[in-house]
């Protein structure tokens, strides 16, 4: 059954959407997926802060044409049945869900190419992508990287401090144990 014009419209203008939402794209192609897997990949695509969706080639195209977006160079990329995991939140866990599921799948569920900073790039990036830590860990990571110098500075100032409290310390409990302090000598 054919889609209508105005239906088109509809789909163009969701991708549109999706695009200017999307962090990163994953373009992958699907043929031999059961319907209970794909659900399993959206559901995990979902998880991950992104949203799958089984794309018309044309539709898309159109759609990332309007958005200014540039054609991927390999032409093969949209042909056959395609499918998009639109990264809304975090690139590296929408590009891990997708490599993830694919894992014991690889000849039902190929990467085709993404898009990172509204650029086209191949599928082998997005596997790279995919070994990325999520989002929240890199900042952590970032953070202790950052306060890293900072810590290790205010230690080093309060060093003589802590030395001095530990001489003090130690000269009252010797006080503690003589009973009395020492006289001190007057010459």
């Amino acid at each position: 059954m054919a889609i209508t014009r105005a239906r088109k419209q509809e789909f163009v203008a969701l991708f549109e959407e999706l695009l200017q939402a999307s962090q990163a794209l994953v373009i992958v192609s699907f043929q031999g997926i059961t319907v209970p897997e794909m659900e399993q990949l959206r559901k995990s695509v979902r998880e991950s802060g992104g949203r799958f969706m089984v794309v018309k080639n044309t539709l898309f195209k159109r759609a990332l044409t309007a958005q200014g977006l540039p054609l991927p160079e390999d032409g093969t990329v949209f042909e056959g049945p395609t499918a998009v995991a639109f990264a809304l939140q975090d690139p590296a866990a929408t590009a891990k869900a997708v490599v993830d599921f694919r894992k014991g799948r690889e000849d039902l569920l190929r990467l085709k190419a993404g898009y990172l900073d509204g650029k086209p790039v191949a599928g082998e990036v997005m596997e790279q992508l995919a070994k990325l830590p999520p989002l929240p860990v890199l900042r952590a990571q970032l953070l202790g990287t950052i306060m890293a110098p900072a810590t290790r500075l205010v230690r080093v100032l309060a060093e003589p401090g802590r030395q001095l409290a530990a001489v003090v310390d130690a000269y009252r409990r010797k006080l503690e144990e003589g009973g009395a302090a020492p006289e001190s000598t007057a010459a």
